[in-house]
């Protein structure tokens, strides 16, 4: 597709008209800002629950310092698996 070609990309209840590659460009962004703040949400979950188990008494929550696997270690672990 040519560069110049139009999406219509919706904002509130409104249909607007865009080049394609700013609306790429602006959804790219705003994944980038999603997955930043989804993080960040993680970091503070963790710090909260461990907070919570102690006042309770508890032992801390183990593996529960995990990370996620990122797009491209899934893409791998399925080619692995695939064979």
């Amino acid at each position: 597709p040519s560069p110049l070609e139009k999406a219509m990309v919706c904002f509130g209840g409104m249909f607007i008209e865009l080049p394609k590659a700013k609306t790429r460009e602006m959804l790219r962004q705003d994944q980038e800002e999603l997955d930043e703040e989804i993080n960040n949400l993680r970091k503070e979950l963790r710090v909260k629950v461990n907070r919570l188990y102690e006042a309770q008494g508890k032992p801390e929550l183990k593996g529960f310092n995990l990370n996620p696997m990122s797009a491209e270690e899934m893409k791998l672990i399925n080619r692995i698996l695939e064979g």
